[in-house]
């Protein structure tokens, strides 16, 4: 198979969501990173999404959509969810909700009784979702547990061959995965931080939300190991070690690459997957402490499953 890299113009966009008509696997941007779509009611493109990403099969998927009025036909998005899809669809949010029965093929789920549904904010997904006129699954478009790609080439290099188009838009401009949020005793749950600062979620709703407790896998993202680079890495270090890449954040004497030299939260977010691309040779990499509030909760998630050890 030979991976076609499509212009984010017209002709290119219907391509893509012809491709997803017919069975076969697109990556295209989200404002997040870029995702691996595939039909979510066709069981045969899902499983080829698993196996082309290496994804456990318990791992289950979200699934993008237009609109809230478009999700509303897959989910029940009620009570202090459907608050938050108001407030930030679209946009860089995940919410898990119930399932409803429908044409869903059961792999998106993982066999759960909920699903992960999003509206994404980028044009060009939007686009896609709306010539495609259906649900797509759409995991981000590398390896299973590998460093997520927030730019074509990022795809390119591991998937090229292995899919059928990518949609090269150029790099994402969050750069870090959704905010996942879903229900548990009632009550709304952070299951996965991300683009969305989790303080932002709960002025919109008025509620703390609770931390999710550790156990099984209820949603996309909860892997201890995830997000790694093929090198150990080293977290809140003052500085390299001999033999160590350096990936710092805020002013420091110690060269290499940075995540903000400023201290900005945001634009570290946005470049991190990307230098932990860029970083990617083989060597260990040691990291800088990152502030661990705001997005930076999220940054510092990413950066411990990627030291995570792995199984």
């Amino acid at each position: 198979m030979m991976t076609r890299v499509l212009p984010p113009d017209e002709r290119g966009l219907h391509l893509a969501a012809a491709i997803l008509g017919d069975g076969g696997l697109v990556a295209f941007p989200t404002e997040t990173v870029y995702g691996l779509g595939a039909n979510a009611c066709d069981g045969r493109a899902v499983a080829a999404i698993y196996e082309t990403k290496g994804r456990p099969t318990f791992n289950p998927l979200i699934v993008h959509l237009p609109s809230l009025e478009a999700a509303d036909e897959y989910a029940e998005v009620a009570g202090p969810l459907r608050d938050l899809a108001q407030a930030f669809w679209p946009g860089p949010l995940t919410l898990v909700a119930p399932r409803k029965p429908g044409p869903l093929s059961d792999l998106v789920t993982a066999g759960l009784t909920t699903l992960a549904v999003r509206v994404p904010a980028h044009g060009v997904a939007q686009a896609i979702l709306s010539a495609f006129d259906g649900p797509v699954a759409a995991p981000s478009a590398n390896p299973s547990g590998r460093i997520s790609p927030t730019t074509a080439q990022h795809v390119l290099a591991h998937l090229d061959g292995k899919i059928d188009a990518v949609v090269d838009a150029g790099p994402c401009q969050v750069g870090l995965e959704s905010t996942i949020i879903g229900m548990e005793d009632g009550a709304p749950v952070l299951l996965r931080p991300g683009g969305l600062p989790a303080e932002a979620a709960e002025q919109a709703i008025g509620a703390k939300l609770r931390v999710l407790r550790p156990g099984q896998v209820t949603a996309p993202g909860q892997l201890e190991s995830h997000y790694a680079p093929v090198a150990p890495m080293r977290l809140n270090a003052d500085g390299p070690e001999e033999g160590e890449l350096w990936l710092g954040f805020g002013p420091d004497e110690h060269g290499g690459a940075n995540l903000s030299e400023a201290g900005d939260l945001r634009e570290a977010a946005a470049n991190l997957f990307g230098m932990l691309h860029r970083l990617d040779t083989g060597r260990p990499i040691a990291v800088a402490t990152v502030p661990d509030i705001g997005v930076g909760q999220a940054i510092n998630d990413r950066l411990r499953r990627a030291a995570a050890p792995r199984g």
